[in-house]
């Protein structure tokens, strides 16, 4: 069986998807969809920058699920494949409601241009953090967040792979849960250069405002089933697409349990669809037997055929 899955963000890069659009019919109509959508030249920042431009989480939304989209719709295009599960990392769940049926593109895009703007705003500039915390394992990571709370957030945001997660909060906390870490012997433990503290308890604000954006958002039952962020199970019914992306928000994305639900469920071929390969290289550290490949660029499409 076959999963597409589709990157969030940290994957934006300036030249995303102009391969694509260069060489694919399909994909230079996901990017007029998108510019048209958004009422600004959303190709131009994708294609040329500036990265710090590009680099706001208000820009990087719409442009990933953009390029995401893109790959995905040329891969339909060249060569028929569909998947039997989808899934996605945080902003990427955006891009498999979308290849499920269950979101249109426009949509989607206009919603997360809204969802990262509302995500920055959140919380003043300088005062949350995030920070990767290697070869913590779970027990351990929310021993060393209950110690370093002090009355403030820090919790786990994203639960990567075995040995890989992401912790958020108020930069305080997050900086004493480093040092806690440290002086327990785990070395690898750092800030990440973000621009606000995603997936915790900070960004209730945020999950408030999309709620609202979401509610008048045409939300369909995916015609193959998507695994959220939130559960980690498979949903099949356009009812609950909703109330999982605004819980999305503040809670931690469970990627690890993600890809281990897929592989029970038979899954063994996974293609990511999109910038980067962030995801290849999670899953195979999540299955190690797993079949992996990606699509972002025409030299990749044709790997995989």
């Amino acid at each position: 069986m076959r999963a597409f899955i589709f990157p969030g963000q940290g994957s934006q890069f300036a030249g995303m998807g102009k391969d694509l659009a260069d060489n694919f019919p399909a994909a230079r109509q996901v990017f007029a969809e998108a510019n048209e959508a958004l009422g600004f030249d959303l190709t131009r920042l994708c294609f040329e920058g500036p990265e710090e431009e590009l680099k706001l989480t208000a820009n990087t939304q719409p442009a990933i699920l953009t390029v995401s989209i893109a790959a995905w719709r040329t891969l339909q295009a060249e060569t028929g494949l569909q998947p039997d599960f989808v899934a996605g990392h945080s902003l990427g769940e955006y891009s498999a409601l979308v290849c499920a049926g269950a979101l249109a593109f426009t949509d989607a895009v206009r919603t997360v241009r809204q969802r990262g703007t509302f995500m920055q705003e959140a919380v003043p500039v300088g005062t949350g953090a995030m920070a990767a915390m290697l070869g913590v394992e779970r027990g351990e990571l929310e021993s060393i967040c209950a110690e370093a709370a002090q009355g403030e957030v820090v919790s786990a945001a994203n639960y990567n792979s075995p040995g890989q997660i992401v912790i958020a909060g108020h930069a305080g906390a997050v900086t004493r849960a480093i040092e806690i870490a440290k002086g327990r012997g785990y070395r690898k433990a750092m800030l990440l250069p973000v621009s606000a503290p995603f997936h915790c308890a900070l960004m209730q604000p945020a999950a408030e405002r999309l709620e609202a954006v979401l509610a008048v958002v045409a939300a369909a039952d995916p015609q193959v089933p998507v695994i959220s962020n939130v559960e980690a199970l498979p949903n099949r019914t356009g009812r609950r697409v909703k109330e999982l992306l605004v819980a999305q928000v503040c809670a931690p994305v469970r990627w690890d349990e993600s890809v281990q639900q897929l592989a029970t469920l038979g899954v063994t071929h996974y293609i990511e669809i999109g910038p980067g390969k962030v995801l290849s290289g999670l899953v195979k550290r999540i299955v190690k037997d797993a079949a992996v490949a990606n699509v972002e660029s025409a030299a990749s499409l044709d790997a995989l055929r």
